[in-house]
């Protein structure tokens, strides 16, 4: 039976394993009928928070070690578990990074982030109505990263300006930016 995008997935075999990521070969066959082989990262899926506490975006300041450098972002994470509520997912990983805890946590946007070569799916919430926490860092990355507060009304300069290098923070603020105006 053919699948409704014309493609057919004939076989997966597995290559490698990781905590949480798994690298597969899939043989396919085209609407054509030609043989194609891909490589393809399967990944739990993840969420992010644009937080917005009062008139600041709160975001994390961290170092990354596949660009081997620091780099700006909304606070984010993976699903840990199968079936994990991504609300929950979000609200933990708010807390975990940043040190607030939101009243009000709205679905803004999510994305496919690589389509090419990942299934990675992020889904990005507006967090408002925020409360200080205790933050919970896991892992040297956030517990070496700065917590950075930028005033909503810098942000679209910022944006135009190219002044974020980092995808689901670009769309994130974006998507902020449009559902408060």
């Amino acid at each position: 039976m053919k699948s409704e995008t014309g493609f057919d997935i004939i076989e997966a075999r597995e290559l490698a394993t990781s905590t949480f990521l798994r690298i597969e070969e899939l043989r396919l066959v085209s609407p054509t009928g030609d043989e194609l082989q891909r490589t393809v990262i399967r990944h739990p899926g993840a969420v992010a928070v644009v937080a917005l506490d009062g008139g600041e975006f709160v975001l994390i300041s961290q170092y990354r070690a596949p660009i081997d450098s620091t780099i700006l972002e909304i606070p984010a994470g993976k699903l840990d578990l199968p079936g994990e509520d991504r609300v929950a997912a979000a609200h933990r990983e708010l807390a975990e990074e940043v040190g607030f805890r939101a009243d009000r946590m709205e679905l803004i946007v999510s994305m496919w982030t690589a389509p090419g070569f990942t299934d990675e799916r992020i889904w990005i919430y507006l967090a408002t109505d925020l409360e200080a926490v205790d933050a919970s860092p896991h892992g040297a990355e956030e517990e070496a990263a700065e917590i950075v507060r930028l005033p909503k009304s810098v942000v679209p300069a910022m944006l135009a300006a190219n002044e974020f290098e980092d995808a689901k923070t670009i769309i994130g603020l974006q998507a902020a930016l449009a559902r408060l105006s």
